[in-house]
């Protein structure tokens, strides 16, 4: 049903904490996402990282409000939680890994060290679930990434229900159960048979985070390469930004090779099979180290010492 769940501010709220294993930020997780073009509309003070979401453990709306507390963060929620959704806004935040070591590779790849020089403590930050990640990435294919948010923002207005937090409304995108027979989303009907594609394996618990995450990263790629409109680059974004594992390397990202290239004075016909071995050097935290260089492509990374800000669409 459309709009069938409205939670408000008025309702007692639930808190908890995370404690950061490692170097962490929440500053910067928080320029990152009002730097992301898909994440640039989120209301934002500067201070507290709002937003409304179905959780993955039921799939029913919780609005989070977090802001920094020592050594991690605090958060408050719009309804109790368990060990599930704590477990989710860890992952959200990438608190759910030990970061210890992953400065220590910046001591022998100088160029990934400078990115940590320029933002330290970032890590990445997640899509609110891999079934958001998996609809974003059908979503934005051939389109630009704000106005993929903009059509994400009116499907969730239409079909989502609505969270208050702080006096503020925020559509839900919807649960897969919602979006398992709807038409009508904005989309092509190819995309919107991708959709309903992907709420199915969602609901079969193919696309969730406890699943992917059970796998060998490789394992996991070929299983999402499998599902209706996702390809390579779709794939490794659910993977890593929506199950946000913490090690992975598609190695078939056109965008992150240019990145990587600008980066490391590689020629333009530099193989794949050179970026992988690149990236073996990070493990195991290839994915967060890709999320840097990409997230110096938004604004995140802090680029007055020179870092190269460039202008193409990324997912």
């Amino acid at each position: 049903m459309v709009g069938e769940d409205s939670y408000h501010s008025r309702m007692t709220t639930h808190g908890f904490t995370l404690t950061a294993e490692g170097p962490f930020s929440f500053d910067a997780s928080l320029r990152f996402v009002e730097d992301w073009p898909a994440t640039s509309a989120l209301p934002s003070d500067g201070r507290a990282l709002r937003f409304a979401y179905c959780a993955e453990t039921d799939w029913r709306p919780i609005g989070v409000t977090v802001t920094a507390a020592p050594g991690g963060v605090a958060v408050a929620t719009t309804r109790p939680t368990g060990p599930g959704i704590r477990g989710e806004v860890a992952r959200i935040l990438s608190l759910d890994v030990d970061g210890a070591g992953f400065a220590k590779l910046g001591e022998a790849d100088p160029v990934l060290g400078e990115l940590h020089r320029l933002s330290p403590g970032l890590r990445p930050v997640c899509f609110w679930s891999p079934w958001e990640a998996a609809c974003w990435a059908v979503i934005v294919q051939r389109s630009s990434m704000l106005i993929a948010s903009r059509i994400k923002q009116r499907i969730a207005e239409r079909w989502g229900a609505k969270v208050t937090l702080d006096g503020r409304e925020y559509p839900v995108f919807p649960p897969p159960v919602t979006l398992l027979d709807a038409g009508g989303l904005g989309l092509p009907a190819q995309k919107e048979e991708w959709v309903r594609g992907l709420a199915r394996a969602a609901l079969d618990g193919v696309l969730t985070t406890e699943h992917l995450r059970s796998l060998a990263p490789e394992e996991a790629l070929a299983e999402l390469r499998a599902l209706p409109g996702v390809g390579p680059f779709s794939a490794g974004l659910i993977l890593i930004r929506g199950a946000g594992a913490p090690d992975a390397f598609p190695g078939d990202e056109p965008r992150l090779f240019a990145i990587l290239r600008e980066a490391y004075g590689l020629p333009e016909d530099t193989p794949p099979a050179a970026y992988r071995g690149l990236a073996e050097a990070w493990r195991p935290y290839r994915s967060w180290a890709s999320f840097l260089f990409r997230a110096s492509t938004y604004g995140a990374v802090d680029d007055r010492a020179g870092a190269r800000r460039l202008t193409t669409d990324d997912h």
